[in-house]
C-alpha cells in the first residue's frame, strides 16, 4: 500500500520523469509509517545524470551536489550519490554522483535507518539497513560507522528524540556511543553557529524539546556548545520548558522555551550563550526580558505585599527596565510568564499595572507640569497608585 502523502503529481503517470528510477526517500518515508505529519516529499534518483534532468525540465539548485526541483511539483529530486570524508567539520566531504550509484549506496551515507529508507512510485519498501524494525522498536540507531565523520549528527539526534521520545524512542546505545566519541574528538568545535542555531531552533519547537538539552549533555556536546547551560541545575531549568505563555505571532512557542532556558542566567552568561548560538535579536530580548522578570520573583520571593513589605518601587523598577509604558505590549506576555512560577504575585502585578496605566503624561500636562517636573510627577503617582493596589499604602 502507497504511502504518499498527498495526490500531487503521481510519479508513476508524470511523462517527466518517464524511463527514470525514481524513489521517495528520507522523513515522508519514515513519517507516513509513525502516523506523523508528513511535509515536504524528497525524491532520489538512480542512473541519471544532470544533462538529462536538465533536459526534462527540471531546474539545479544544488551547489556542492546536484539536486533539481520538478518544474510542476516543485519536489527536490537528488541524483544518487555517496560522500567520503575529506577534512574537518561537517563541510568536508567529498561527493561523488554518477549514473553508477545505486539506491543501496545512497542510503548508506545518511544519519539514521529509519531515514535511510525508500518507496517506490507504488509503494514498495525498500529498507537495506533495517529502518522500519528500527521503527517499530522505537530506536534511533546509526546506519554505519561513517556517522562519527559527520559532527551535525550528533544535534539531528537530539532533535529527532525531541520530536519522537514522547513516542517511545530512544538512542541506541552503540549510536550514543559514538556520540560521545564524536564529541571527544573535537569536531563538535568544527560547527559554526548558525548551524548549531538552526537545529536549536528547530528542538525548541519539537514535542520534547528537553530531550534535546539532555541529550546533548550525556554526550557531552552541551558543554562544547552551550557551555552556560551545562550545569547541575540543567533538569530544574528544562522543567520550566513546558510552562510558558500562550504563543502568539510575535512571540512563538520557540522564543518563549529559549527565553526560558536563559531566564536565570546572569547578563553576562545571557550574552554568552546567545553568541555561541548566535541567537537572532528577538530571542535575546525574549531572554532578557524573563531574566528580568525572573528577577522581580526572587526579589519579592514568597512574600505577599502588605504593611511590612512595600514592593512598589521594586515593580516600578521592573516596568521600568521592561519599557513598560513604551511597549506596553510586552506586559501581558510577561505577566502571564510570571504566572506559571507564582500566580499570586502576577495577580497583584496584574491590577498594579492596569491602575498605574491609567496614569498618562497628557492629564499632568494639563495640571501644568512641565520638563524634569512632569516625569518625576508622573513617577511619583505611578509608584503610589502600584503601592495602592497592593493595599500598603
Amino acid at each position: 500500500m502507497s504511502t504518499q502523502p498527498d495526490s500531487r503529481l503521481d510519479p508513476q503517470t508524470d511523462p517527466r520523469l518517464d524511463g527514470l528510477e525514481v524513489y521517495l526517500v528520507g522523513g515522508a518515508v519514515r513519517d507516513a509509517r509513525l502516523g506523523w505529519p508528513i511535509g515536504d516529499r524528497d525524491w532520489v534518483v538512480v542512473g541519471a545524470t544532470p544533462e538529462a534532468m536538465r533536459q526534462r525540465g527540471f531546474k539545479s539548485v544544488g551547489r556542492d551536489f546536484p539536486v533539481f526541483l520538478h518544474p510542476d511539483t516543485h519536489e527536490e529530486y537528488a541524483l544518487a550519490r555517496t560522500e567520503r570524508k575529506q577534512g574537518r567539520g561537517y563541510t568536508g566531504f567529498e561527493v561523488h554522483a554518477s549514473p553508477d550509484v545505486t539506491l543501496e549506496a545512497d542510503l548508506a551515507r545518511r544519519d539514521f535507518t529509519i531515514n535511510a529508507m525508500a518507496e517506490t512510485p507504488a509503494g514498495e519498501l525498500v529498507d537495506p539497513y533495517g529502518g522500519a524494525a528500527d521503527l517499530e522498536a522505537r530506536q534511533l540507531r546509526h546506519v554505519s560507522a561513517a556517522f562519527v565523520e559527520d559532527p551535525l549528527r550528533v544535534l539531528r539526534a537530539a532533535r529527532f528524540l525531541a520530536r519522537y521520545r514522547k513516542l517511545g524512542f530512544t538512542i541506541a546505545p552503540q549510536t550514543m556511543t559514538l556520540m560521545r566519541q564524536l564529541t571527544d574528538s573535537g569536531e563538535m568545535s568544527y560547527l559554526v553557529a548558525e548551524r548549531v542555531w538552526t537545529e536549536t531552533h528547530k528542538a525548541l519547537g519539537e514535542a520534547d524539546p528537553a530531550a534535546y538539552f539532555q541529550t546533548l549533555e550525556s554526550c557531552g556536546a552541551l558543554a562544547e556548545l552551550m557551555p552556560p547551560l551545562s550545569t547541575p541545575t540543567l533538569e530544574q531549568v528544562l522543567a520550566r520548558l513546558e510552562h510558558v505563555p500562550d504563543a502568539s505571532a510575535a512571540y512563538p512557542l520557540t522564543l518563549w522555551r529559549w527565553a526560558r532556558l536563559g531566564e536565570h542566567l546572569q547578563d553576562d552568561e545571557q550574552s554568552r550563550l546567545n553568541d555561541a548560538v548566535k541567537a537572532p535579536n528577538a530571542f535575546r530580548d525574549a531572554m532578557r526580558l524573563a531574566a528580568l522578570s525572573y528577577r522581580l520573583r526572587q526579589q519579592i520571593g514568597g512574600q505577599r505585599p502588605g504593611v511590612e513589605t512595600d514592593h512598589a518601587g521594586t515593580i516600578m523598577a521592573w516596568l521600568d527596565a521592561i519599557d513598560a509604558w513604551r511597549r506596553p505590549e510586552r506586559v501581558a506576555p510577561l505577566l502571564a510568564l510570571i504566572a506559571h512560577d507564582d500566580g499570586s504575585l502576577a495577580d497583584d502585578l496584574v491590577l498594579a499595572w492596569r491602575l498605574a496605566s491609567q496614569i498618562v503624561p497628557k492629564a499632568l500636562l494639563d495640571e501644568g507640569f512641565r520638563g524634569p517636573a512632569l516625569g518625576e510627577e508622573l513617577s511619583r503617582r505611578r509608584k503610589e497608585t502600584v503601592r495602592e493596589a497592593l493595599g500598603t499604602s
